[in-house]
């Protein structure tokens, strides 16, 4: 029986969002709306369905843990970094440059995290990804040493990325 549920109305919940909201934006509720909302409701979930991507497989809970730690010191870092440049004014002009840094992972999970963290962290923005080159284009607000920066990247988000989903 459940797995009939499943089929016809794969996220109840969000068809009867749809439907609840589909109703309220009508000046008039009939069946006709009912049904019609009801309809694309369901047709919605089932869009949601083909969408839903495969659960990640996480490797190792270890580095989870010391990636979250990393991710809040570096943030933490960059933030402070970001306001001395902002607050100092002409006296120190940043240099902006763009990074185009190969990478070795490929799981997209482990991607999208790691577009979060370099967009997250003050100063730097990931901003294209290349799957058949395997690259990412990365602005940096502030580049002092390209070759330091690429490796903090690679060394403490990347490996450890690489030992949770790879």
């Amino acid at each position: 029986m459940t797995a009939l549920k499943r089929l016809v109305l794969p996220y109840p919940l969000l068809s009867l969002s749809l439907v609840v909201m589909w109703l309220l934006l009508q000046q008039s509720v009939g069946l006709g709306h009912i049904l019609l909302g009801s309809v694309i409701a369901i047709g919605a979930g089932k869009a949601m369905q083909a969408l839903q991507p495969e659960p990640p497989r996480v490797r190792n809970i270890g580095a989870i843990l010391k990636l979250i730690a990393l991710v809040v010191l570096d943030v933490l870092r960059s933030n402070i970094a970001v306001a001395t440049i902002t607050l100092s004014g002409r006296r120190h002009q940043p240099r902006p440059a763009f990074i185009l840094m190969p990478l070795e992972l490929t799981d997209h999970l482990g991607l999208a995290i790691l577009s979060m963290i370099v967009t997250a962290t003050p100063g730097s923005a990931w901003l294209e990804y290349s799957p058949t080159r395997n690259t990412v284009l990365i602005h940096v607000l502030d580049l002092v040493d390209e070759a330091s920066w690429v490796g903090t990247v690679k060394h403490n988000y990347e490996r450890l990325l690489m030992e949770i989903f790879q």
